[in-house]
């Protein structure tokens, strides 16, 4: 048995847990309201299933919308795919949960933000002078980085 519990592994399957939960009442019921999603994944994840024009343009990441028009939406355990509209060109795309790195509904200002191993490398780095702040402090916590919500402004136009 290990030495800890892993929140952050446990939160990023429920958030996945969350997305699938959603996806698949959306392709049931449809979208309601106004909600809308933007969904960035990394288009290189080996289980991302796209056309090839798509992942050469976009060799890293992507995000795609769902809103006025989407056909074929099916939700497995695993990821998603859907049949999505660019240039009136349909293509069928397959996104793994594990793929994605931000969920976005900005019709409720919600979204989901998933940090990548590089991130948190990055983050690690960043933060080793706050952490040795935070101990000489014992009433100050240090700042949660496995889940956090995404700032809209970056999708607003």
């Amino acid at each position: 048995m290990s030495q800890s519990i892993d929140y952050g592994n446990l939160m990023h399957k429920a958030m996945r847990g969350l997305i699938q939960q959603v996806l698949e009442k959306v392709g049931q019921e449809g979208l309601p309201g106004n909600h809308h999603f933007f969904i960035t994944f990394d288009t290189m994840h080996p289980d991302v299933e796209i056309a090839d024009w798509l992942s050469d343009r976009y060799p890293d990441e992507m995000t795609v919308v769902m809103q006025h028009w989407f056909d074929n939406l099916e939700v497995t355990d695993d990821g998603f795919s859907v049949t999505l509209n660019f240039g009136d060109s349909p293509e069928p795309l397959y996104i793994p949960y594990d793929a994605i790195r931000t969920f976005v509904d900005p019709s409720v200002e919600f979204g989901l933000r998933f940090e990548t191993q590089d991130d948190e490398e990055e983050d690690d780095a960043e933060e080793a002078p706050m952490q040795e702040m935070v101990e000489d402090d014992p009433d100050d916590e240090p700042p949660r980085k496995d889940a956090e919500v995404v700032s809209l402004d970056r999708f607003r136009k």
